[in-house]
């Protein structure tokens, strides 16, 4: 089962290319509904890195969300290669459905340089194998979440860490890996950790309020997203996943987020902005 479901991921991320500069995703589901965010932003990265240099990756995305995407149709990516210097390629793609844009993304690839290094530790929480599975973590707290969800899970072994001290910014920390082997291919390592990027990332911004995503009332969607890589990230072993949330209001909300290597090694960081709105109940 868990080796099936990372075979499905990896194919629904690997864009077929139909004419030049121009790839088609595969839909994600055989009935209509929305799209998962993750999946347009990765297959968007997928589309723009072919053809680059096998010695340059990916170091930094920008994604635009412009429309709701229908999971039941496939995605149309068309790329335009604005840039190929010496150290640096830039990659700009429109990813379409019905003739109209869902999402704008722009990728940098760099190749590999010495430099000055350093970075943030990684949060002190316990390891993987002390924290619960993600449906146990779910069940203690009383939560279920709609089958289409579950799905998108499916390739991925989550492990919720326990609550940490908020102080002044509301945090949470999740544990993540392939739920079987993927391989070490680093185009495709960079796409998975695009497509796992998007979860529950937004959601923290709710959390000062006392709400979830699927509390009674809230409805949201991202409205753009933002990936550094630092590192390619060993997406079959353990990565922490710490996300905070320091500011929402305007009936938006803005999330970060930094991804750890179980050696505490800061392999990428995120950030976001959604719409989140909430409708009086009663």
């Amino acid at each position: 089962m868990s080796e099936a479901a990372v075979t499905d991921l990896v194919g629904l991320l690997t864009v077929e290319e139909i004419d030049t500069g121009i790839f088609r995703g595969a839909a994600s589901a055989e009935q209509p509904g929305r799209v998962y965010g993750g999946q347009v932003v990765a297959q968007a990265l997928a589309a723009a890195a072919r053809g680059i240099e096998t010695d340059r990756q990916a170091h930094s995305l920008h994604a635009y969300f412009l429309r709701a995407g229908d999971a039941g149709r496939p995605i149309i990516h068309r790329v335009l290669p604005d840039f190929d210097g010496n150290s640096f390629s830039n990659r700009r793609v429109v990813a379409m459905q019905g003739g109209k844009p869902i999402l704008n993304l722009a990728a940098s690839f760099h190749r590999p340089e010495e430099g000055l290094a350093h970075a943030v530790p990684m949060p002190d929480v316990p390891a993987p194998e002390r924290c619960p599975d993600f449906k146990t973590a779910l069940a203690a707290a009383g939560q279920t979440l709609p089958a289409f969800l579950l799905d998108r899970l499916a390739a991925f072994d989550i492990r919720p860490c326990p609550p940490l001290p908020q102080g002044d910014l509301p945090l949470r920390c999740q544990w993540f890996r392939m739920a079987a082997p993927m391989g070490d291919d680093a185009v495709m390592q960079r796409v998975v950790l695009a497509y796992a990027s998007d979860f529950a990332l937004i959601s923290t911004a709710l959390m000062p309020h006392g709400m979830g995503f699927f509390s009674p009332g809230v409805s949201g969607a991202s409205l753009d997203h933002a990936i550094w890589f630092h590192q390619t990230p060993p997406i079959d072993d353990w990565l922490l996943y710490a996300m905070d949330s320091p500011w929402s209001g305007h009936a938006r909300g803005f999330a970060r987020g930094a991804i750890y290597s179980r050696d505490g090694t800061l392999v990428a960081s995120v950030a976001q902005e959604g719409l989140l709105r909430v409708k009086p109940q009663g």
